[in-house]
């Protein structure tokens, strides 16, 4: 047995047995539906697996997910929740925009990779989350609901209980999260617009995403914030959360981001470029790329959070030489 499967087998996990009486209201529905409604904290998914697990019982016995209830039914459910121990807490410094009992909301640095894997087994996101609550060890996933690029910058919100992390999974996968970015692109755009292009992995480089007939949906906005002589300053907002969406979706448009050369190819130097803009971009060695706004319905009370992020350092300092190369070559 491999060192990572034995790891994984000696997770130890939280257990509990947890009871419920069908109400009269939910007669007529389907088990794995009225289990969803009586125990909130849990995904669809989670739950589904359990009873075809065994792990829940109707009246003392395993029915299938599609059992139509009477009403009156005694339920009980054997919860069994993995501890999140792969990885080991790290005193890491993080950047919190928003904290309360139920969710945080952290400014990611560019550099800083999101969870452990081959490569990097330490040093991440997740480290640094479980030094600063180790309960979220209990959560799925460590309570990350969705993820940021290593070189990309900015907000990402992290449940610390499961019914926060139920609820925030719903809220992204309902396209009910609004996540906004940053992003520098190569070319003078004129307008913004919509690109609506399904993604999935690339035929033929598994570390990449690619447009693609046979891809999952994918959706991102885009509008002109700010113009220079070769390149723009655009927001991006989006509709649906494919891996590298924003970086595929420009590329595909034929602005891709600046510094990323894994869909924009080799560094280019727009032509005249002054000695200073010449000096940043080289200097500039990840994908501008920057989620500065996130909005959300609080897991708990329903109230919408919203927060916000500033630019970080190395993309004031390039846009600041776009400003100065476009106004000195007019």
């Amino acid at each position: 047995m491999s060192e990572p499967e034995s790891r994984l087998n000696e997770r130890p996990s939280t257990a509990a047995r947890l009871a419920a009486t069908v109400p009269d209201g939910l007669a007529g529905r389907r088990f794995d539906q009225a289990l969803a409604e009586l125990f909130p904290d849990y995904s669809r998914s989670r739950l589904t697996a359990w009873i075809k697990a065994g792990a829940v019982r109707l009246d003392g016995e395993v029915v299938p997910p599609r059992q139509i209830l009477r009403g009156g039914e005694a339920i009980e459910l054997d919860v069994r929740m993995e501890r999140e121990i792969g990885a080991q807490a790290e005193e890491i410094p993080l950047d919190i925009r928003y904290e309360d009992a139920d969710v945080i909301v952290v400014n990611k640095p560019p550099g800083l990779v999101v969870h452990p894997g081959a490569g990097n087994p330490a040093g991440t996101l997740q480290n640094a989350l479980l030094h600063h609550d180790p309960k979220l060890a209990e959560i799925p996933r460590g309570g990350i609901v969705h993820r940021l690029d290593k070189d990309t910058s900015g907000l990402m919100v992290v449940a610390r209980t499961l019914r926060a992390h139920t609820a925030l999974v719903e809220q992204l996968s309902e396209r009910d999260v609004h996540r906004q970015y940053a992003a520098i692109v190569y070319g003078a755009m004129v307008a913004g617009g919509r690109v609506d292009a399904p993604i999935g992995r690339h035929p033929h480089d598994r570390l990449k995403q690619a447009v693609r007939e046979d891809g999952r949906e994918a959706i991102t906005h885009y509008r002109v914030r700010e113009r220079f002589r070769t390149m723009t300053l655009i927001e991006c907002r989006l509709e649906t959360g494919r891996t590298h969406q924003i970086r595929v979706h420009m590329a595909h448009v034929r602005h891709p981001l600046v510094g990323d050369a894994q869909y924009g190819g080799l560094l280019k130097l727009p032509k005249g470029a002054t000695p200073e803009l010449a000096a940043a971009l080289r200097g500039f060695r990840r994908q501008a790329l920057h989620a500065e706004k996130l909005e959300f319905a609080h897991p708990k009370s329903g109230k919408p959070v919203a927060v916000e992020a500033e630019r970080p350092a190395d993309m004031e300092a390039l846009l600041a030489a776009l400003r100065a190369d476009t106004k000195e070559n007019g």
